[in-house]
């Protein structure tokens, strides 16, 4: 009998999913792609603006679904990137992890090994006495000592109990809601030692951070989508995955045969086509509680920040956590972006009140022309931007039905829901899948 390459289905073009399709590609899997949006990227995605009237343009700048960033540890996402031809050095401003504040204070890792970058950043830190630096190296040292492991039942805001306010509240919390998406007072104190593991414990560059100069959609979706379709994958852009089934051995999408299926799309969409075939996993999924992300884009004319991004601090009438200049980033002069991250709780106020309350917060911090005052020109609120990572939070495992995997940042695993959680949950799917190579006859396709 002849050899053929195993047919696999990928349903959902977000990170896991173009993940899951390039690295089972590079397995020797034909793979087909689905995705019921027009563009690939799922959350982590860009759009452009239409273009203003009698400028003769074809379109309008880009717009991405939120601020991204990523951290040098994010090894599987860079890997991805280069394999699919992006040029890292173009696509990034790289530079050490810096918290730097509008009033000069910063903590600034250096680019040395890390245990050396971490105390330059201990000792060069503006903002605290010496007391709290011996305080924070003390915890520091205390959790590497424990491998960075707690009681699964503790919050972050119960790790960093022991801490002084001013390292708490401009080092631990920012980088807690930055990383999970969860209120320090309600985050999963494991999940967070694990990426405080990974930044300052992963190596030479771990912490640096990678801010994007292209819009999100060049980074990876589109890369990605180009180079499926160039080694011979269907791509269906704009094509929602009606029903799933498991039938001889193999799987059914839309009545066309697979070897097996990558269920890579949103807990709301991989429960709707789970139920059939996994009610338990299905209702997992459908249980799952989320946090929204909310972005302000704002006009500034005049304005430059001292840094690319700045590190805000956040209060009752103070939204944002961070705040960044895509003068220094894109070539967009006085275009900022104001990031809330673990933002249910501003959205019960509405979109004006929370565009009012960014403005004062930013046009306070005075980096403009005098009188100068940002204006909010767009708001882009994503209500299920990741799940609630909180203490002993229950994930659907990888395993669905026979056959069929899933691939997303919130499918079981040590990571938050971030981009890198994303990528590593789709190349974990791809290597869980059958042997790429098997013997007999191709299943026929066959549409019903």
């Amino acid at each position: 009998m002849s050899r053929r390459p195993l047919r696999i289905a990928v349903i959902g073009a977000g990170w896991a999913g173009l993940a899951a399709a390039v690295r089972a590609v590079e397995r020797g899997a034909e793979v087909t792609l689905f995705e019921m949006a027009p563009r690939a990227g799922g959350r982590a995605r860009a759009w452009a603006e239409p273009a203003a009237p009698g400028d003769g343009a074809a379109e309008g700048p880009w717009i991405d679904n939120g601020q991204h960033i990523l951290i040098g540890a994010y090894s599987r996402t860079l890997d991805l990137m280069q394999t699919v031809g992006v040029d890292l050095q173009r696509a990034f401003d790289r530079r050490p992890l810096c918290l730097q504040h509008a009033d000069g204070s910063r903590l600034a890792w250096g680019t040395g090994a890390p245990t050396a970058a971490f105390l330059e950043a201990l000792w060069t830190a503006t903002q605290w006495s010496r007391r709290d630096r011996l305080a924070f190296l003390a915890w520091a040292i205390g959790w590497q000592l424990r491998r960075f492991r707690c009681a699964p039942e503790l919050t972050v805001r119960a790790l960093a109990r022991t801490l002084p306010d001013s390292v708490r509240l401009r080092l631990i919390e920012p980088l807690c809601v930055a990383a999970l998406n969860t209120p320090a007072d309600a985050a999963s104190g494991t999940v967070f030692l694990r990426v405080l593991k990974d930044a300052l414990a992963g190596g030479r560059g771990a912490s640096d951070l990678l801010l994007p100069r292209q819009p999100l959609q060049a980074l990876l979706p589109d890369p990605a989508v180009a180079w499926l379709r160039a080694c011979g994958c269907p791509v269906h852009l704009g094509r929602r995955a009606q029903a799933l089934q498991v039938s001889n051995g193999g799987v059914v999408v839309d009545g066309e045969s697979f070897d097996a299926a990558v269920l890579a799309t949103t807990s709301v969409e991989a429960a709707r086509l789970a139920e059939p075939l996994a009610p338990t996993w299905a209702a997992q999924a459908r249980a799952m509680a989320f946090e929204s992300i909310v972005t302000v884009w704002l006009d500034a004319p005049g304005w430059r920040l001292p840094a690319p991004m700045l590190a805000l601090d956040e209060g009752p009438a103070q939204p944002a956590q961070f705040l960044f200049d895509h003068g220094t980033l894109a070539n967009a002069p006085g275009r900022l972006t104001a990031v809330i991250s673990g933002a249910n709780q501003w959205l019960e106020g509405g979109t004006a009140a929370i565009e009012s309350a960014v403005a004062a917060q930013v046009g306070a911090l005075g980096l403009g022309p005098p009188g100068s005052a940002p204006r909010p020109f767009r708001t882009i609120i994503e209500r299920r931007a990741t799940f609630r990572c909180t203490p002993g939070v229950v994930r659907p495992g990888v395993h669905v039905a026979p056959g069929v995997v899933a691939a997303a940042d919130y499918v079981e695993g040590p990571y938050p829901a971030t981009l890198e959680g994303a990528v590593r949950a789709g190349e974990r799917a791809a290597a869980l899948l059958p042997d790429p190579r098997s013997t007999g006859p191709a299943a026929p396709r066959t549409r019903s």
